[in-house]
């Protein structure tokens, strides 16, 4: 089972433009990164930086989704996820050095060099959150996609679209409400109206974001399609569906 896992990801990773890949992966290291600043803090609406990019992974999702499928658009959420967590450990015993960074021997305040240690060190409750919430919204969007997709016979941006609105709106829900659950609820207090709306409002600004790029997305795709890209995974999934 192992075996085959790993011979399926060397195929899929083979077939999968390269760039589609670094950008996924890049922006869910960024996301996290970013989401230790604030951006906005509403009773009502709840927003970190991590915002700006957090689209653009669902929207990655989203083109892999379409041509790929639900299996090879989850895989590389996953691959995205481990990275990130490597990334993460990086970080973490970096922050563990006695050096200082640079922005201490500007400000020669030893509170700068403790917080940028602090902040890239991460904190495993954030981190394992994050983690969790990632995995459970790219499961979510991909199935939901494509489910979707299959009632869908016209390959025309206006399907991507339904397809791609639907899912992004249900899986930005579930990963912002399962962060929310590990933890703004039990961390920091948030009480479930709390979680819900945030998870809600911030649902909908992160869908504004992909919509806005999403005919990109499309054309993308498209050319992925005329040029076929992917035919070798795509043949050999076939092939095993018919066995």
């Amino acid at each position: 089972m192992l075996k085959r896992t790993l011979e399926d990801y060397k195929v899929l990773l083979r077939n999968i433009p390269s760039g589609t890949v670094t950008l996924f992966v890049v922006s869910v290291i960024v996301m996290n990164l970013l989401a230790n600043k604030e951006l906005v803090s509403l009773p009502w609406l709840a927003l970190d930086c991590g915002i700006t990019v957090s689209w653009v992974s669902f929207l990655c999702m989203d083109m892999i989704c379409k041509r790929f499928g639900a299996n090879a658009s989850i895989k590389v959420s996953v691959l995205a996820e481990v990275i990130n967590l490597a990334v993460c450990l990086l970080f973490w015993l970096m922050s563990l050095t006695p050096g200082m960074w640079g922005a201490y021997y500007s400000t020669d305040s030893i509170q700068v060099n403790d917080a940028l240690n602090a902040t890239f060190g991460g904190t495993w409750y954030v981190v394992f959150g994050s983690t969790v919430s990632m995995l459970c919204s790219s499961v979510a969007n991909s199935l939901l996609n494509e489910g979707i997709g299959r009632r869908l016979k016209k390959n025309t941006f206006g399907t991507f679209a339904l397809r791609s609105y639907v899912s992004t709106m249900v899986g930005q829900f579930v990963d912002n409400f399962v962060f929310a659950t590990i933890v703004s609820h039990t961390f920091f207090g948030w009480t479930w109206a709390q979680v819900v709306m945030c998870s809600l409002t911030g649902a909908l600004v992160e869908l504004a974001c992909e919509v806005f790029l999403s005919p990109v997305g499309f054309r993308v795709v498209r050319s992925w399609e005329r040029e076929d890209v992917g035919e070798d995974y795509l043949r050999l999934h076939a092939a095993e569906a018919t066995r």
